[in-house]
């Protein structure tokens, strides 16, 4: 979908020099979490129905979408919000979050990390993994963890378009090709 990305682009970057230029009131990681959860609520299937509703005014689509909101929002968010609206953009909100965030971990020197793992992690596990990780790819790293027993063992790393594959169905897999080949 990259037309909707090259659309969400010029939303992404103004909301987040709003985001930049107001830290003394609202610091960048609130900012992120609110438009994190904007995103989330804006991809709900019934919040994309309203918005696409003709019946529905721009302000009842608005108010709708703020209330659905749990994080307290500044009058910029709102101010976001209704302008999305009224241009018919409530839609690209899922991926003006996510270039939000990418813009996010670009100033801050981070990435995200997609940590997926055939067993439950406790904490001291991510902490360790996530330290030899940072080292290896040299910048901060911010850990999602997710759980999928296919895995058989290991781990599976996903950072931007890098990926650290050490699960033991990766190594069957690649001594299956070899014996095949």
């Amino acid at each position: 979908m990259a037309e909707l990305a090259t659309i969400a682009r010029p939303y992404a970057e103004a909301l987040f020099r709003v985001a930049k230029d107001g830290r003394a009131s609202t610091p960048l990681n609130a900012w992120s979490e609110l438009v994190t959860e904007m995103a989330q609520v804006a991809a709900h299937p019934d919040v994309q129905a309203l918005a696409h509703n003709p019946k529905m005014s721009d302000q009842m689509v608005a108010d709708t979408l703020l209330a659905a909101v749990k994080s307290p929002m500044n009058a910029e968010a709102k101010n976001f919000v209704n302008m999305l609206v009224e241009n018919g953009r409530v839609t690209l909100l899922p991926e003006i979050g996510a270039q939000f965030l990418a813009l996010k971990n670009a100033e801050e020197g981070a990435a995200d990390a997609a940590i997926t793992s055939a067993f439950e992690l406790s904490t001291t596990q991510v902490a360790d993994l996530l330290a030899t990780l940072e080292k290896r790819f040299g910048r901060k790293l911010n850990p999602s963890v997710a759980v999928d027993s296919t895995l058989i063992g290991g781990v599976r790393v996903v950072v931007g378009d890098e990926v650290l594959d050490t699960s033991v169905r990766a190594k069957l897999q690649k001594m299956h090709t070899a014996l095949t080949a």
